[in-house]
C-alpha cells in the first residue's frame, strides 16, 4: 500500500471537522481528528503527523499553547502547522506566525483553498527536509529531523543526550571524537552533559544498539569513534 500523508487535524467544531476530513480524502491524504487540546497534543506525540492543522480556541488547551509545546518539542518541531481560526486579527496572527505556525487560516474558509496551503506547505517541508541528512547504519536507521532511531523500523528510546551522541558520531563515521568534542557539539545542539557522564551514555546507547556489534569503537586516551564498516555476516 503506498505511502499516505498523515495529518492530524485539532479541531472541535464537528462540521468543520467533517468538511476537512472530505477534503483530506479526495485530496489523498490520511486524517485524524482530535477534539481538544489536550488530547490534540498526545496524538501529536503518538502519531508524529507530517503536518498538523490546529484550531486556536479549543476546549482543554487552546491552540497557541498546543503549537507552543509542539515546538518546544525536539521530535515535533519540525512538523508543519497551520492554524485555524475565526481571530482574525493582526495581533493573533503574528502571535502564531511567531510561536512557530507555517500558515493561518481564518474562518471561514473554502476548505479546497485550505488544501492548496496544506500542499504548499509539505511541498517547502520536502524541501527542507532533503537539506538535512538522515543516517543508516546495519539494520538501523536515524532520523534526524523527528530524533527517532529506528531498528528494523521499530522505534528505540533514546534520550535526547544519547541522540545528539549519535548524531555526532555518525556525522563523523570513521573519525575519533574526544569527549570535550562530542560535549560540546551536543551541548549546542539540544541537550547538555558533562564529563562525568558521557560515558554512561555511551554505555547505554551500546546497549540499545545490541550485543551483535560493537558500533561504538572506545578509542583509549582519547574519546570514541563510530566504525566506518559493517559487521561481518553471522557477527
Amino acid at each position: 500500500m503506498p505511502y499516505k500523508t498523515r495529518i492530524l487535524l485539532i479541531e472541535d467544531e464537528e462540521d468543520i471537522a467533517a468538511l476537512i476530513k472530505l477534503q483530506a480524502e479526495v485530496s489523498g491524504y490520511s486524517l485524524h481528528v482530535e477534539i481538544d487540546g489536550i488530547n490534540g497534543y498526545l496524538a501529536c506525540e503518538r502519531i508524529l503527523p507530517d503536518l498538523i492543522i490546529l484550531d486556536v480556541m479549543l476546549p482543554g488547551e487552546n491552540g497557541f499553547d498546543v503549537c507552543r509545546k509542539i515546538k518546544n518539542n525536539p521530535r515535533l518541531k519540525h512538523v508543519p502547522v497551520l492554524m485555524l481560526s475565526a481571530k482574525d486579527k493582526e495581533i493573533d496572527i503574528i502571535l502564531g506566525l511567531e510561536l512557530g505556525a507555517d500558515d493561518y487560516v481564518s474562518k471561514p474558509f473554502s476548505p479546497k483553498v485550505l488544501f492548496s496551503k496544506v500542499k504548499a506547505i509539505l511541498r517547502r517541508s520536502a524541501v527542507t527536509t532533503k537539506t538535512k541528512k538522515n543516517f543508516s547504519f546495519g539494520e538501523f536507521n536515524v532520523d534526524v529531523d523527528r530524533y527517532l532511531l529506528y531498528k528494523n523500523n521499530l522505534i528505540l528510546s533514546v534520550t535526547l543526550s544519547e541522540f545528539g551522541i549519535l548524531k555526532r558520531l555518525l556525522a563523523n563515521k570513521g573519525k575519533v571524537l574526544t569527549r570535550n568534542q562530542l560535549i560540546d557539539d551536543v551541548n549546542n545542539d539540544d541537550a547538555y552533559i558533562v564529563d562525568r557522564n558521557i560515558d554512561v551514555h555511551i554505555a547505554s546507547l551500546r546497549k540499545k544498539l545490541g550485543p551483535n556489534f560493537d558500533w561504538i569503537e572506545t578509542v583509549r586516551g582519547i574519546g570514541y569513534r563510530f566504525r566506518d564498516l559493517l559487521p561481518k555476516v553471522g557477527q
